[in-house]
């Protein structure tokens, strides 16, 4: 019999595995990095915060709109370079470079931690930015009338004179560059935001190489590094001899209509391959046989990398736990395109791999 499973290829596509950037690892060790950085032209700032990034005002609006574009708001290096010394509580984090002839460097400055500043107070300093660039919003005088006059800084007005949007909204609408820019700041900013004390001897810790680490303070326990913590988790397209995929729906979702495929962690001591097959029989009762790999993705929602398999069930017998999964049933091809078309069913977003693995199956874009 023709496996379902024959012909399927890794995903050619993902949206947040897209980046090119060089990381440039072997710089993250040097003795003022970010203040060298912040100091040259071709230095792009962006920013996080909340676990969102920042995009030019209005932007925010149109991440549920179809074929929009949209871009990171950016801000020049020597003004962020003049205010990380008086904004501690802000997170300076070095993402790479490119090479060519502008040799340009991205830093990402998670602004979660400094107060929000009403729009009122920097009305006077800022004009509305709406439909330009972070770059004309702050000149040489706005910057000196702020000191002057001890009104909000650039990076407190940056909070509510930029929209915030998750890489949800974010990544279906941008380019694949800053899409992968966009997924490592948020990654590490979240990760700093939540971790704040050394978690071996409760020491309160401070961002070292160039942000991808956190240094313990304590010298009692050698001031050791800490790296940031990515849990893996599987996700898969299962399938019978038929080729009917099986959609589910998890008890979690708020969204009735919303159906996805099979998700999980990988728990301590286990393979991917066990993982998929264990997922399977504890949410859906089914037993799988032949198990593919077709790619893999960052989801820092908080710190995940989602690797995708395609699986062929052995049983078809659906028997959902009611704990994680609530309902669960096959669709052929027609089947489920009837269920999108009439509302009944929704599909993942388009920034989840989820979506391209059933894009996969289909055949086709939905």
């Amino acid at each position: 019999m023709f496996s379902p499973l024959a012909l399927t290829q890794a995903l050619p596509f993902l949206p947040l595995a897209q980046g090119d950037i060089d990381y440039q690892t072997e710089r993250r060790g040097e003795d003022g990095l970010i203040d060298t950085l912040l100091s040259e032209p071709s230095t792009k700032v962006i920013l996080t915060r909340a676990g969102r990034i920042a995009v030019p005002k209005g932007q925010g609006g149109i991440v549920d709109y179809e074929n929009v574009r949209m871009r990171l708001a950016t801000l020049p290096g020597a003004y962020v370079r003049a205010e990380l010394a008086s904004h501690p509580a802000a997170v300076a984090m070095f993402l790479g470079g490119y090479g060519g002839e502008r040799n340009e460097h991205v830093i990402a400055v998670d602004v979660t931690r400094l107060p929000e500043v009403p729009a009122s107070a920097t009305s006077a300093v800022v004009p509305d930015s709406a439909g330009t660039g972070a770059d004309d919003a702050f000149d040489e005088h706005d910057a000196a009338q702020s000191r002057a006059t001890a009104r909000p800084s650039l990076l407190e007005q940056a909070v509510t004179r930029f929209d915030w949007v998750d890489l949800r909204g974010f990544a279906p609408h941008a380019t694949p560059r800053e899409a992968g820019q966009a997924t490592s700041a948020i990654s590490l900013s979240i990760w700093h935001t939540r971790q704040r004390f050394c978690p071996t001897c409760g020491a309160p810790v401070e961002t070292a190489m160039g942000g991808w680490a956190q240094r313990c303070t304590s010298d009692a326990d050698g001031r050791r590094l800490l790296f940031p913590r990515v849990e893996p988790a599987v996700i898969t397209a299962i399938v019978d001899g038929d080729d009917r995929l099986l959609l589910q729906h998890n008890v979690a979702w708020k969204d009735a209509r919303l159906y996805s495929v099979s998700a999980g962690f990988v728990e301590a001591g286990e393979n991917l391959e066990h993982a998929v097959r264990r997922e399977a029989k504890e949410e859906v009762g089914l037993t799988l046989g032949a198990v593919k790999y077709l790619g893999s993705q960052p989801w820092p929602f908080p710190a995940s990398l989602m690797m995708a398999f395609k699986a062929q069930a052995v049983t078809t017998d659906v028997h959902v736990d009611g704990e994680e999964t609530k309902t669960a049933r096959w669709v052929t091809r027609d089947e489920y395109m009837h269920e999108l078309v009439s509302g009944r069913m929704i599909a993942p977003g388009k920034a989840t791999i989820a979506r391209y693995m059933i894009e996969e199956w289909y055949g086709r874009e939905l």
